[in-house]
């Protein structure tokens, strides 16, 4: 290609050299979800496909309803109940989706990439199949906004009378070399006709931006909270100066959150990597590392990929169809082509919503609904955010009820919403199929 051929807006981004970038992030004013990212560190993937890595494991998610099956390892010091058996079931499938959602792109690209930013209305679909009689696992994900960005996903198995909810929105901060981000909104797991569980998301941080090899830590907590009662806080932590491991968690597990807050022995505890290998101990003996056993082995068990339909059977509105010019001129590494495909994309989506708003019009979503806290009535979010004593207004994920974070986080004239699967609607669909 000669040089006359090159776009120059997309030579510019050509040019942009890693330094550049991290003075870019670092001196940028505003939400850095808008940013543009150069071509070197994006993915050819949209972030619709990540509400995939909930289940790339769908036997441990599944797992969670066979009712009556003893958990292994088994402690005979530890008094099982069936719904502490579902528990640590549900707790064995969380820390298993952990791998695939924050550091399996690292392993396939070398070092962690922005992922494509969705347009809205954007959906991802596809299907695990299963051996009878085990029925087939079905995932959804939708784009439900745009500014800010939000991506609302389903997961279930009608078979296994199981299904996962829930949405996710990213916002990211610049500080000391470090960009962290603060993740809002919740999974809900619902096992059954009445046990469900409410499931919140750890903060992470993005780390080697210096040394231009960036790859997620997660940091803070993550909460579960049981319909039954049982409780489970995660913990994570990475790598010191001087110790420690990357990708490091410790859970414990209680009969119910007052037995955390008043500091009482724990059920079991389990430490160890969440991209690797950990361990389960029962009561506190994790602290004198004696009677270990194995908990969960993430390096060990591969993943289950989810079965796509072709992109020339998918809707023009189907992520792979939609960025399928960007993907292919992302792993060719050619900038100019990246920059032009993304262009037409943006711009297509830019007319789309002028059209909509000179017309008086808005855009309907396909499969959630933006749902008022106190018309929840649906889901057991607020049992359960309650019995955790956990914030139920649109503040980060696991936000402590009361707490000075919450009242940091909080706007008056924003009243709590947040996305709810319509059924419905799924069952209506005549457009989109798997």
């Amino acid at each position: 290609m000669s040089e006359a051929s090159i776009d120059p807006a997309a030579a510019e981004v050509a040019n942009f050299t890693w330094t550049k970038f991290i003075k870019n992030i670092a001196t940028f004013k505003g939400d850095l979800s808008a940013l543009t990212a150069p071509p070197f560190i994006l993915s050819p993937v949209s972030l619709t496909e990540f509400s995939q890595y909930w289940s790339e494991h769908p036997d441990l998610l599944l797992a969670a309803n066979n009712a009556g099956s003893q958990f292994e390892p088994k402690f005979e010091s530890v008094k099982y109940t069936d719904e502490l058996n579902q528990f640590l079931f549900v707790v064995r499938w969380f820390i298993s989706t952990l791998k695939s959602q924050y550091c399996s792109r690292n392993e396939s690209m070398g070092s962690e990439k922005k992922p494509l930013n969705p347009f809205l209305g954007e959906v991802f679909v596809g299907k695990w199949e299963h051996k009878d009689p085990q029925g087939t696992t079905i995932c959804l994900s939708e784009q439900v906004s745009h500014h800010p960005p939000i991506t609302a996903y389903s997961i279930f198995n009608d078979t296994n009378r199981i299904s996962l909810q829930g949405y996710n929105q990213a916002k990211p901060t610049f500080s000391s070399a470090m960009l962290s981000v603060k993740q809002f909104g919740h999974a809900l797991l619902k096992v059954g006709d009445f046990n469900e569980y409410l499931l919140t998301l750890p903060s992470l941080h993005i780390e080697g931006l210096i040394a231009a090899s960036p790859y997620v830590e997660l940091d803070g907590k993550s909460y579960i909270q049981g319909s039954f009662g049982h409780f489970a806080v995660i913990e994570f932590f990475g790598k010191g100066w001087m110790s420690g491991k990357k990708n490091s968690f410790k859970c414990k597990v209680y009969g119910s959150k007052t037995e955390y807050d008043e500091d009482i022995k724990p059920i079991v505890v389990i430490s160890g990597q969440w991209s690797g290998k950990s361990t389960i101990y029962a009561g506190d003996d994790e602290k004198k590392k004696k009677n270990p056993q194995e908990f969960y082995d993430a390096s060990r068990i591969a993943v289950e990929q989810l079965s796509v339909k072709p992109i020339e059977e998918q809707n023009e509105i189907e992520s792979r169809r939609a960025w399928k010019d960007v993907a292919a001129a992302i792993k060719e590494g050619d900038f100019n082509k990246i920059h032009q495909s993304k262009t037409v994309l943006e711009e297509t989506q830019r007319a789309l919503r002028k059209q909509e708003q000179e017309s008086g019009n808005t855009w309907n979503n396909k499969w959630f609904d933006l749902v008022p806290v106190d018309e929840d009535t649906k889901s057991s979010y607020m049992k359960l955010a309650t019995l955790a004593q956990l914030s139920l207004e649109d503040v980060p994920s696991g936000t402590v009820a009361g707490s000075k974070d919450e009242a940091k986080w909080l706007k008056e004239d924003s009243p709590a919403q947040h996305w709810r699967f319509n059924r419905e609607k799924w069952d209506n669909e005549t457009e989109i199929t798997l």
